[in-house]
Parts: C-alpha cells; structure tokens; sequence
C-alpha cells in the first residue's frame, strides 16, 4: 500500500466493514505510519463519542410509556372536570345558581387536594423512570462487559494460534511501552518488578470494540497471558469501576479499571496466578 489511507478507508476501519485481506493491509500500514494511525485513532474516538452520548440522551421505552399513561390520565381528569362544573339543565332558575355556586365551592375545596395527588404522581413515575433506567444501564454494563470478554478470549485465542511472535519483542519495559507513542491516544505503566515466575513477552496493537488497544503479552511459567489495555469510556456506567473476574471458553479472565484505563487479564493458568499480575499492573498505575 503506498500514500495514505483514504477517509473512506478511515471509516470503513472504524465500523468494521473492511474485508479480511484489506483490513490485514490497512493494519500493516498503520503500523509503519503515524498519519494514518492518529486518523484511525480520531476516527475511533468520534464514532465511540458519537455512540455513547446518543445512547446517554435516550429515554427508555419503558419511561416514555408511563409519561404518556400519566399526560392520558391527566387529559381524563380535566375532561371530568368540566363536565362536572357545567350547570345541570333540569334545576329550577331559582335554584340552579345556588347550586352552581355550592358545586364549585366543593370543587374548589376538593381541587388543591388533586392537585397534590397529580404532583406525587409525576414525582412517584419520575423516580421509577429513572430507577428503571439505572436497572438497564447496569444490565447494559454487564451485557457490553460480557462482549468485551468474549471479543478479547478470540484475539487471546487467535494469538495462541497464529504462533508468530508479537510486533515488538522485548521483555524490558522500558522497550515495550514507548513503543505505543503515536500508536495509542493514553499511556500505561509496567510494573517492576513482575510477580514470581511472570516474564514480559512483548506487546502487539490490536483492535477490541473497532478500538486501539494494547495487547501485552506475558508468560507464567509455562502459560501465556494476555493483558488488553485500553482507554477507559464507560466511567459514567454503574458498575463499570473496580475489579471483577470471570470465565470464558475455559480461560480465566481478570479486569479492573483505573480512573482513565481499563484491562482485562486473559490466561490458562490458575486464577490467583493471573489476580497476582493484574494486581501488580494496577499499582503500576497509580
């Protein structure tokens, strides 16, 4: 591939609709060019942005549903209302205005009161929207966190699979890390030093999400580890801080966030191996 990647090919990247042999090109020549890896990057960033305000901004359905029963409910009472305030035609003249005038003292008496009810009821429905959109942005954290595990074990897999060695080789920190300026819009820091019989391996750039992000590759023992590195964009999520770990397709899986970087610990070997190494890359971090 010769010049630079095009706009269109920029965000045909950033959705994942390249095709297998083209996105392997476009990945080789954004390893060789800092343009074009800045542009894949903004490209990235915008699409991400974009998506999560307009999700941030939708009511739920849900909501939206009681609103409408509550403005229908409102209409009702104050149709009624006015049926009831109108003066009933078969009074005598010399009696209806005595009437009209009792009816609407009553209704002026009974109305403060219906107010006060429609009040509570507005107040009552806003704070059950905003309880049931809190239950679906928590469900929705855990249904995106459950993706984001299933997306890294295929790349974890994928990269045990292809068996070729990582872009940079090294197992000196001070080698890896600087090898992601121009490449990542965040940096990270590596412990030192690493947990008993831990090695830093090297370090690919990978794409999680259709997002840079970093892959650092380590041994324990005899074990491959995968450590994804990422910039964190769902700190406005309930329940997308702390520590978590779980299981997939057979490998154990350790996250944790920090106040600007997510990682996720991808491996075979026994789980309080793999807690050792995310504990010690995240008190690198701070």
């Amino acid at each position: 591939m010769t010049g630079h990647l095009t706009p269109a090919q920029l965000s045909a990247l950033a959705d994942g609709e390249l095709a297998a042999e083209e996105l392997r090109e476009v990945k080789r020549h954004i390893d060789t060019c800092l343009p074009c890896a800045t542009g894949a990057i903004d490209e990235l960033q915008l699409k991400a942005a974009v998506a999560q305000a307009g999700r941030r901004s939708e009511p739920s359905a849900e909501f939206r549903n009681r609103m409408a029963a509550l403005i229908a409910q409102e209409n009702r009472a104050q149709e009624s209302h006015a049926q009831k305030m109108q003066p009933r035609e078969t009074l005598e003249p010399a009696t209806r205005g005595a009437t009209t005038v009792q009816t609407t003292r009553r209704t002026s008496r009974k109305w403060p009161a219906y107010v006060g009810w429609a009040s509570a009821a507005v107040v009552l429905l806003v704070i059950g929207g905003l309880a049931g959109s809190l239950y679906q942005a928590r469900n929705s954290a855990a249904a995106g966190r459950a993706v984001l595990v299933a997306e890294a074990c295929d790349l974890h897999i994928a990269t045990l699979a292809a068996n070729q060695p990582p872009q940079v080789i090294s197992s000196d920190r001070h080698t890896v890390k600087p090898w992601f300026q121009g490449k990542l819009p965040f940096s990270f820091n590596l412990p030192d030093p690493l947990p008993d019989s831990a090695t830093l391996d090297g370090a690919n750039l990978v794409y999680l999400g259709n997002r840079p992000v970093a892959q650092l590759l380590f041994s324990i023992g005899r074990h491959r580890v995968s450590v994804f590195v990422e910039q964190r964009s769902r700190a406005d999520v309930p329940g997308a801080s702390g520590s978590w770990n779980s299981a997939h397709e057979g490998f154990n899986v350790v996250g944790f966030s920090t106040a600007e970087l997510e990682m996720i610990a991808i491996s075979d070997v026994d789980p309080s191996r793999l807690s050792d190494l995310a504990d010690s890359l995240e008190a690198a971090q701070h």
